[in-house]
């Protein structure tokens, strides 16, 4: 399991990534044998230094390349290089996730069963009247790709909301002992779904696997035993689910909803719309 993390910065950095303001005092970062969630703000560096953890680790996305080998990181390759990575046990099963990802790779499965479907009607007109034993030929590996398609993703993927298609994938890609790195899984995800990705993370720690996730949701970092890395203020450090600022501001927003978006409104500036001449 990995174990702790540090950045080792040249005597200057400069730009992005390396000159982010969070990795100037990092120091030696322990992470947690089951779950470690990052949080903070927008902007802050998190999920920038999850991708350059998932790089490093060498894990495979979800529906992409490798993230080692995904070309919209490779401006990360500087803080990947700069990772010191630390294992207890090094895992090699898991996966890299980012919302965007799943989004993607549910579409590529859409197009995947509409495009097999459309082929299978173009092979049986062109072997209509040929023999059975053409038929096979011709048809059987389309047929065998459909059968196993809908067999992993259902028979009709349009059937199912991106949540419940996220989960069953989640669900079909966890192994005993892997690493999984997530940014944002929440983004698909409703409070019940997030209810039902918790109890598959609980499930997934019972037989030895470890989670790092950057997240907004103030259920998913309220995770039992969880370590918390707060990224506020331009820095890193250990906090508790009650003093991050998202968890205050959620609690007193739901306390008094009126009070804050009442404020919001009426403070807004007057919309502007195509044609209306402003």
């Amino acid at each position: 399991m990995l174990r702790s993390f540090h950045v080792a910065l040249p005597a200057e950095p400069r730009g992005f990534p390396l000159g982010l303001p969070f990795l100037a005092d990092l120091g030696d970062v322990e992470v947690s044998p089951t779950v470690t969630l990052l949080a903070g703000p927008n902007g802050s560096g998190k999920s920038t230094l999850l991708e350059a953890l998932a790089m490093k680790a060498r894990l495979p996305a979800i529906g992409t390349a490798a993230a080692h080998d995904d070309p919209t990181l490779k401006a990360l390759r500087p803080l990947e290089r700069a990772l010191r990575l630390s294992w207890s046990r090094r895992l090699r099963r898991g996966f890299f996730m980012r919302a965007e990802d799943v989004f993607g790779f549910i579409l590529s499965i859409r197009r995947q069963t509409v495009d097999l479907a459309a082929e299978l009607v173009e092979a049986e007109k062109r072997l209509e009247g040929s023999s059975d034993y053409a038929k096979r030929l011709g048809l059987g590996p389309l047929r065998a790709s459909a059968a196993a398609l809908a067999a992993r993703y259902g028979e009709n993927p349009d059937a199912r909301s991106h949540g419940e298609t996220f989960l069953h994938l989640f669900r079909e890609r966890l192994a005993p002992s892997g690493l999984y790195l997530m940014d944002e899984p929440e983004a698909a995800l409703s409070p019940e779904s997030q209810l039902a990705l918790v109890s598959l993370m609980s499930d997934a720690v019972a037989t030895g696997s470890q989670f790092i996730i950057a997240t907004h949701s103030p259920l998913l970092l309220a995770i039992p035993g969880a370590t918390i890395l707060d990224f506020d203020d331009d820095r890193v450090r250990v906090a508790s689910w009650a003093d991050l600022a998202s968890v205050r501001l959620w609690r007193e927003l739901l306390q008094a909803p009126e009070r804050y978006l009442r404020h919001v409104w009426e403070h807004r500036e007057s919309p502007r719309f195509p044609g209306d001449g402003t």
